[in-house]
């Protein structure tokens, strides 16, 4: 198989780390981008007047696009050319984003984050896929990384902050341009500064997977969402095993092509899997957590979203300590120790969480726990990339990508169900079906208190479970990676 690099792509030391600059601005920015639109969306609806479902699709469509086109984009950027693919979804999501900003609709607004989904699925594979063409040396290429998986939580600790700033003096669209002068950037600085890598030689995409892949994704996390929100009622099993049925249409599929959209037979590693298994889980039971803790802040303590966001803020802090410090860590021990002793710290985190009833204890809780996944994030990114030739490092990366989204769907789904399940069984009714719904309806007194506490302790048990289930993947994760070796240090 030949494989296309062009010249320029071996490049001086300088010249790789400006060029990672260039994709983590691009990061950062998105990254900002999506929690600043947290806070835009009460804004937004009474500029827009967007009925209940309409704000759904406002914040949801995005998600949906990203997580049922990642796996086609990361496929399509190893054919088309992983720079050329990365600028056109740039050029694509900053004209999307004024669109999105000067919406003088709902319907025109869902259309617009649609479309900036459909860019952002593009920009996460490309990014994660071109870093290991920048770096082909597996320590500068964790360090890369690290960088990279920085900019996310970078994203997280500002994004409450600009989006409250903005939204204070400035109209609604504000938040959606915040993200423009880093894809100008992109695309002003890209085409000098990224090496271009594509496969001369694959097939062409295979249209009917990349339906099937879409048929299998979109229907599954819709049926996650509806049943976090409304339980297991008919929509949302339908939309699960719809999904199922899809799912394995689409593996058996991809086993009969010889040039197929996702090699599944990648699964039959183990490293690669359990890996690969364990970033989910983990993104599943850690974001399922986080979102609970969030409204631990504003709907027992009665905290603003701005104020609740600064809560979290320490965390974020924390977590970008985390991916700077894995690379450099990973020198020095091996990746089967590492990953599951920074699990740890989330499982010591979700104890205290378990137990804590007090902001201030709650919050360095929150910061332990989110000092933990650096090194699974960032070394077994790293594994997975590595696992595969250099013309799969765009579905490698998607991949990862795609389970981060499930992961976080199916959090908010399972843990949601204990939270809720919980709620219910301790306020008999008299506080609703949860808590927002007792506090928008105006309960006071006893009821209010009840609904409170209630929500606390199925808070507490979902961290219990957390610490549980993580727990035994940091001893899976042991076993499986013992073998691995430190990260070479040249």
């Amino acid at each position: 198989m030949t494989l296309r690099l062009d010249a320029d792509a071996v490049v001086t030391s300088r010249r790789q780390w400006i060029a990672l600059g260039v994709l983590c601005l691009a990061t950062l920015l998105v990254s900002l981008d999506l929690f600043v639109m947290l806070l835009a969306v009460p804004a937004v609806t009474e500029a827009l007047g967007a009925s209940s479902s309409q704000q759904l699709w406002i914040l949801d469509v995005y998600g949906f696009m990203v997580a049922g086109l990642m796996i086609t984009m990361g496929t399509l950027g190893d054919r088309l050319g992983r720079r050329r693919l990365l600028l056109i979804a740039a050029a694509v999501f900053g004209v999307a984003s004024i669109v999105a900003a000067y919406s003088v609709s709902p319907g025109m607004l869902i259309g617009a984050r649609a479309v900036l989904g459909i860019a952002g699925a593009a920009i996460a594979p490309c990014t994660l896929s071109l870093i290991s063409t920048i770096f082909p040396n597996e320590r500068q290429r964790a360090t890369a990384l690290g960088v990279w998986g920085g900019c996310f939580t970078v994203g997280a600790i500002v994004g409450p902050i600009v989006g409250g700033v903005l939204l204070n003096h400035f109209w609604w669209g504000s938040a959606f341009l915040i993200g423009v002068p880093a894809m100008v950037a992109l695309l002003a600085v890209g085409p000098f500064i990224l090496p271009e890598y594509r496969n001369e030689r694959a097939g062409r995409i295979d249209v009917p997977s990349v339906v099937l892949s879409l048929a299998a994704i979109l229907p599954a996390i819709h049926g996650l969402k509806h049943l976090a929100a409304h339980g297991a009622d008919v929509e949302s099993v339908v939309a699960l095993v719809a999904g199922a049925v899809f799912g394995w249409v689409f593996v058996r599929r991809q086993l009969r092509l010889a040039d197929p959209l996702v090699d599944v037979r990648l699964f039959t590693r183990r490293t690669f899997s359990v890996t690969l298994g364990s970033m989910t889980a983990y993104s599943m039971l850690s974001g399922g957590v986080m979102v609970f803790v969030a409204q631990y802040f504003q709907l027992v303590k009665g905290m603003t979203p701005l104020a609740a966001g600064l809560a979290l803020v320490p965390g974020m802090v924390t977590s970008t300590i985390g991916f700077q410090l894995a690379p450099r860590l990973a020198q020095r021990i091996r990746p089967g120790v590492l990953i599951p002793v920074g699990v740890a710290f989330t499982v010591a985190g979700m104890v205290v969480v378990s137990l804590a009833t007090s902001t201030t204890v709650l919050v360095i809780a929150f910061a332990v726990e989110c000092l933990g996944p650096g090194a699974l994030v960032i070394l077994g990114t790293n594994l997975v990339i590595g696992a595969v030739p250099p013309e799969q490092a765009g579905s490698a990366g998607a991949l990862t990508q795609t389970g981060n989204e499930f992961g976080y769907s199916l959090g908010i789904a399972v843990l949601g169900s204990v939270v809720t399940a919980v709620y219910r069984g301790r306020t008999d009714g008299r506080g609703g079906n949860s808590l927002g719904e007792a506090v928008s309806s105006g309960a006071t007194g006893d009821v209010l208190d009840q609904a409170r506490d209630a929500f606390t302790s199925g808070l507490h048990l979902a961290a219990a479970i957390t610490a549980v289930a993580l727990t035994a993947m940091a001893i899976l994760l042991a076993v499986t990676l013992r073998a691995l070796q430190v990260l070479s240090r040249r």
